[in-house]
């Protein structure tokens, strides 16, 4: 079946973009429905055309995409899924981006700079939505940037029973790559019942994707490290923070993050590197270029799926991470 049925017969129906497939049918197999029906396809000059299957009138619509590489592509196709599900009278439509687009874009650093993650939650609800839902915004702030519900899921619960399950607790030192992730750390801490360290870093604003500094705040020596982010990119930042750890005499070093964009050159880079584990989600699909053999992928959709059923039936999300 390509829809279910709720308890006060609402009709939930979960569409997906081209970006991702497999992590929006392991979401619909945890939901027990179908992804409804699509075409979808580019014209000769890169436009994209969608159009559902089935009638769409008055259902509770989930549309899940993946903002993966080309990004402004599927981005693209998934605003125009919103348009044809807002024109086709769907009674409620929620965006369900794993990872959120341009996130790092949340503020301005210096003058004539664009804050494009409030751009992003404005063509959202321009296109005709009602509710975002994604995984580890870059900063919390985001939610602010879209009038409307915003369902903000933490990979956390996920890494963290990993991290427990292979590696004993005893001697770990939760690492916080920079200030800015140092709440994230927290949380960390107090699921592993471990202490904090906080890399300073300081970056070359005229060169992106790279660090020029890092200080090491904590005690890491002989420690076992869990170096914790929410994306890795080309890996450089990451690989250069281990180094640091390993500097400052950290036993061992393991990576945990919730994106794994792993853009060129970082499968080589980490790989090549100290470090023991990379352990990421499949928020991202993870391109042929970056698999190597430290690399461990999690699945994120039994959260992704228990998630929009509590939407569904008007339950809590935030139960879900009490």
């Amino acid at each position: 079946m390509t829809g279910m049925n709720g308890p006060t017969s609402k009709r939930m129906m979960l569409f997906a973009g081209r970006s991702h497939p497999e992590l929006a049918e392991e979401v619909a197999r945890q939901l027990d429905v179908e992804v409804a029906p699509t075409s979808a396809y580019d014209f000769a000059n890169g436009e994209i055309f969608v159009r559902y299957e089935e009638s769409v009138r008055g259902s509770d619509a989930f549309v899940l995409q993946s903002h993966t590489s080309p990004i402004n592509t599927w981005i693209m196709e998934q605003l125009i899924m919103v348009d044809a599900l807002k024109r086709a009278s769907a009674k409620r439509i929620t965006v369900v981006v794993p990872f959120f687009g341009y996130s790092r874009q949340d503020k301005k650093h210096r003058g004539r700079e664009p804050i494009t993650a409030r751009l992003m939650a404005d063509l959202f609800a321009a296109a005709g939505a009602d509710r975002l839902m994604s995984v580890d915004l870059h900063t919390s702030q985001i939610q602010g940037f879209f009038d409307g519900p915003v369902d903000h899921l933490f990979a956390l619960p996920l890494l963290a029973s990993y991290v427990k399950d292979q590696y004993s607790t005893e001697g770990v030192t939760v690492v916080s790559p920079d200030a800015g992730r140092v709440r994230v750390a927290e949380r960390w801490t107090d699921t592993l019942g471990s202490p904090l360290a906080i890399i300073h870093k300081r970056r070359d604003p005229d060169v992106p994707n790279e660090v020029k500094v890092f200080e090491v705040v904590g005690d890491v020596k002989g420690r076992k490290c869990v170096l914790v982010d929410d994306m890795i990119d080309t890996g450089g930042t990451i690989v250069k923070a281990a180094e640091t750890l390993f500097e400052q005499g950290a036993a061992q070093v393991i990576v945990a993050a919730t994106h794994g964009i792993l853009s060129q050159p970082a499968a080589d880079r980490l790989q090549s590197s100290e470090i023991a584990e990379v352990i990421v989600t499949n928020t991202l699909p993870i391109a042929d270029h970056g698999h190597f053999e430290k690399l461990t992928v999690l699945s994120i959709a039994p959260m992704i799926s228990q998630a929009i059923r509590e939407v569904f039936t008007d339950g809590s999300v935030a139960r879900l991470f009490e």
